[in-house]
């Protein structure tokens, strides 16, 4: 695990700019650091050593000199393609040669061989171009500034250009725009102007000769249920599948642990990472925020199991004073609250192993967010006049949203797993120039003809899961320089995640219904039937005046937004403090990396 970065704007290329960047890095790679620049480009690394300890440093080079690798990431069938290679003459056994030397064999082809999560860069010297792609799911972060149409520098984390000559820090109001829909920007342009994400699934090859470059998809998920699929059998090969990619995810060369909450997908990992390694206790970690812990239910599988188990608990003051940090870590800020709860995990898991395993990808691949049964519980009202529905959907009761979205298409308004402001009340919100929201109409026009819970699934795979879940899961243990992996999100089990059909995730009023019975025999059935919960925070009880202050003294805040309507949101904290939690974000935020480097 590391971070890497890259200067390609020939007129900035140096020794000193290049470590300039990197050092910003130094969090997510302790143990090493490592660069190359020549005429045409500067690179650089921060290394954290998981895999060939000794023999890992980076850059790679190929035998012949020609190319060289910076790597960011994990792969885990790197011994199997390693076979593959056959007589090239490996210096290491590293991961990180075994993507160089199938890049000269096979080109960008090497991509979909690959098991892992990844952000890699390969230079050719000799063609002067620069290979960079990002995994199949976004995992790994990868970040590049661009000058007019050509790629001046790339990075793990956008801070790592704040050093570069000629780049100031501007608020991209389009993606703030969006923010306030998603809580986290969803578009390809940062929240700083000319930043961009190199999307999941896709390659950069950058040609340093004449500062072009061409962004391709390399690999897309694709929902293809398959109706013929047999229950029995298809609960094994969950199971074997499940317990396939957890091994492959525990290679390393140091020690590994687990997150565990009170929910099933984390009791999975931990379960089947007890069962690999036998009578040697493994490390679990669980947080809690005072009145809102998941201890209780997190101990029903970590005490039958015999982990070596850690709880810890966070308090409003400790949550507060860490949430600058978290947001610097984030470079764009992300308004979820449980997000400081894998901050204060990551920490405390750092001090006893260099690696963890944690169950992100299960909800979105296996169908389990609660949100999905609205289609199949909808069916109760249809029958409903559509007035009638109307008059409920008007009426300030609980449960009035629901009517609200019985009477429209899914289409017009499932953006995501969390939907923060409605755009009603972003038009009173908002004082900005007038923009619009991101049109998902081309990522549902790709699951037209699928069920409305199998559509919400592929919105999130493709928006909220990289937007929120993955970017949370890097950004909060690398700021400890602590590596998480995610065996749900391994290719292997999301292309059998791929082929189940809608009976197979939600029946009866039970999300992710056939993992829950492959692990029937394995995990308490209290854990194995959980609702899905989510990450309590009791953010509702936490917010006070001092925030309250701070958004309105906020500069960008106060030419953007209508001071009066956030004033009218504080009155009642407890229904809107998801929307309060968002503007102190952004707040903080635009006083990091805006205010401080104007």
């Amino acid at each position: 695990m590391c971070g890497i970065t890259g200067i390609t704007d020939k007129s900035h290329i140096s020794q000193e700019l290049i470590e300039k960047m990197t050092r910003t890095l130094a969090h997510r790679g302790p143990d090493d650091e490592g660069y190359f620049v020549d005429d045409s480009v500067g690179l650089g690394m921060r290394r954290l050593a998981i895999i060939d300890l000794v023999r890992g440093d980076q850059p790679i080079s190929s035998h012949d000199g020609r190319y060289l690798i910076f790597f960011n990431g994990e792969i885990y069938n790197y011994k199997e393609i390693k076979k593959e290679l056959g007589e090239y003459p490996f210096k290491t056994d590293s991961d990180t040669e075994v993507i160089l030397a199938g890049f000269i064999k096979w080109g960008a082809d090497v991509l979909p061989r690959l098991r892992g999560m990844f952000a890699f860069a390969i230079y050719d010297k000799e063609e002067k171009k620069v290979f960079i792609a990002r995994d199949f799911f976004g995992i790994k972060p990868l970040y590049y500034l661009k000058n007019g149409d050509n790629i001046s520098a790339f990075s793990s984390e956008i801070k790592s250009f704040l050093g570069l000559p000629g780049f100031k820090p501007e608020v991209n109001d389009q993606a703030v725009y969006n923010y306030l829909s998603y809580q986290y920007n969803p578009l390809k342009e940062t929240f700083f102007k000319n930043v961009f994400k190199l999307l999941p699934g896709h390659f950069i090859t950058a040609d340093l000769k004449t500062g072009s470059f061409v962004e391709k998809r390399y690999w897309q998920f694709k929902f293809v249920p398959d109706e013929s699929l047999a229950e029995e059998e298809t609960k094994k090969k969950i199971l074997k599948t499940m317990e396939d990619s957890v091994a492959h995810h525990m290679i390393a060369d140091v020690p590994v642990g687990s997150f565990l909450s009170g929910g099933i997908d984390s009791s999975i990992i931990a379960t089947l990472m007890q069962k690999i390694r036998g009578e040697k206790k493994i490390k679990t970690f669980t947080v809690g925020f005072e009145s809102l812990s998941e201890g209780v239910e997190a101990k029903e599988t970590s005490e039958p199991l015999g982990t070596d188990h850690t709880e810890i608990t966070v308090g409003a003051k400790e949550y507060f004073e860490a949430l600058p940090k978290a947001i610097y870590h984030f470079d764009e800020p992300v308004a979820d609250p449980s997000a400081l709860g894998l901050y204060f995990l990551a920490r405390e898991a750092r001090k006893s192993v260099k690696v963890v395993l944690s169950g992100e990808g299960a909800d979105e691949l296996f169908g389990g967010y609660n949100i999905y049964l609205e289609p199949f519980a909808r069916r109760y009202i249809a029958w409903l006049p559509h007035l009638v529905l109307q008059f409920l959907a008007s009426l300030p009761l609980r449960g009035s949203n629901y009517a609200e979205r019985a009477l429209s298409k899914l289409e017009d308004w499932y953006i995501g797993n969390a939907s923060i402001f409605k755009p009603s009340e972003i038009k009173d919100l908002w004082r900005g120039e007038s923009m619009s929201r991101l049109n998902l109409d081309s990522i549902y026009e790709e699951v037209k003809g699928f069920s409305d819970s199998t559509k919400m699934q592929y919105i999130d795979i493709n928006t909220w899961l990289v937007g929120d879940i993955l970017a949370k899961a890097d950004k909060m243990t690398m700021a400890h320089s602590l590596e998480l992996r995610v065996p749900f999100l391994d290719t292997k089990v999301a292309d059998l995640a791929a082929t189940l059909p809608d009976r197979f995730k939600w029946r009866s009023g039970v999300t992710k219904y056939l993992l829950r019975e492959a692990f029937k025999s394995i995990l308490p059935e209290s854990t194995r039937m959980r609702k899905k919960l989510g990450f309590p925070v009791p953010i509702s009880s936490w917010l006070n005046e001092k925030h309250f202050e701070k958004i309105l003294s906020n500069s960008y805040i106060q030419t953007h937004f209508n001071l009066e309507q956030i004033k009218k949101l504080f009155q009642n904290r407890e229904i809107n403090a998801r929307k309060i939690y968002l503007l102190l974000a952004l707040s903080i935020w635009y006083n990091t990396f805006i205010k401080a480097n104007s």
